[in-house]
């Protein structure tokens, strides 16, 4: 007869989940549902989503598809609905948005810097961050009554292009700044520690390398801002939008030295949401139908300046070797 000891099989013990009183092999499937719900409903939001934009950009190429010639892009508003255009709308754009990039590229990223590399860690920076991030949600209308009391009445810019330039920078600088500061964040600390051992100063290793590196995430940031920007309204009837104009700014670029014309900032203007919405003001159809075409311009330009984001990213990205 063998005296090796015969092992104790125990018998198994379910432990329950504190709180539900389930053991794992219970709690499992329940887990499984509660993760096939959550799919579930995130599919159905995002069908929702897509399905009333495609609804929406349908009823557009519809209603707007038609009128969209190159008439109609070149042309002055008219009186006559057949020969209205969006020229001074398109032109006026393009000439708020020049100003925008002018006054909240530079502003926007040398304020991330500043914040994210050399400011110290204190409760005034903290205040300012927050500060920052409130600013980015604050309704647009409130930034064209700021800009209307200082820049059109106390420094005595007037209802130009400037105005609505400064005022739409003003409106986006908090996304700069805060899409800047991730951009810098992603660059990994190892790339700021080898170049501080080499001997770099802070400043070249912000130029030589925090700057190259973020270039895409900072690109990205400034046409998203862009983006919105461009599609604003409220703010620019605040500080003297005009509706119906039939002469364009002068061009900045002249043909005698230095070469730059600084009229076109001084002159009153038009954009392109604000013709949309002055004729879908107007009881005639044709009216409508052009402001549905208008929207399709004005997408097409958001379009654009996305596509171009993604185009900058993807070529910092592939000259840059981790």
């Amino acid at each position: 007869m063998s005296n090796e000891a015969k092992p104790v099989i125990l018998p198994e013990k379910k432990t329950p989940v504190p709180r539900l009183g389930l053991t794992a092999k219970q709690l499992i499937p329940r887990l499984q549902l509660a993760d096939n719900l959550f799919n579930l409903i995130g599919l159905l939001s995002t069908s929702i989503g897509i399905l009333t934009m495609v609804i929406l950009l349908g009823a557009l190429l519809w209603n707007g598809a038609p009128y969209l010639t190159w008439n109609f892009l070149i042309s002055f508003p008219s009186t006559t609905p057949e020969n209205a255009g969006i020229i001074v709308g398109l032109v006026g754009s393009l000439c708020v948005m020049l100003v925008t990039v002018v006054t909240a590229v530079p502003l926007g990223v040398a304020a991330a810097i500043y914040l994210e590399e050399y400011a110290n860690k204190n409760w005034l920076t903290t205040i300012i961050e927050l500060n920052i991030s409130n600013l980015a949600g604050v309704p647009s209308i409130v930034y064209g009554l700021m800009a209307a009391s200082l820049i059109v009445y106390q420094l005595g810019i007037g209802e130009t292009i400037a105005t609505g330039g400064i005022t739409l920078g003003l409106l986006v600088l908090p996304v700069i700044i805060v899409a800047t500061r991730e951009a810098l964040r992603t660059v990994p600390r190892s790339i700021r520690e080898a170049a501080f051992a080499m001997g770099a100063t802070k400043w070249q290793v912000i130029h030589k390398h925090l700057l190259p590196y973020s270039a895409g995430g900072i690109a990205t940031g400034v046409i998203i801002a862009m983006s919105r920007a461009i599609g604003e309204t409220a703010p620019l009837v605040v500080v003297g939008v005009v509706g119906f104009l039939l002469k364009l700014p002068a061009s900045p670029v002249s043909s005698q030295f230095p070469f730059v014309n600084f009229k076109w900032l001084t002159v009153r203007y038009s954009v392109l949401p604000y013709q949309m919405f002055d004729w879908v003001q107007e009881p005639d159809d044709v009216y409508q139908h052009k402001a549905a075409a208008a929207g399709l311009v004005l997408i097409a330009m958001t379009l654009a300046l996305n596509a171009s984001a993604m185009y900058i990213r993807y070529r910092v990205r592939k000259n840059i070797h981790w």
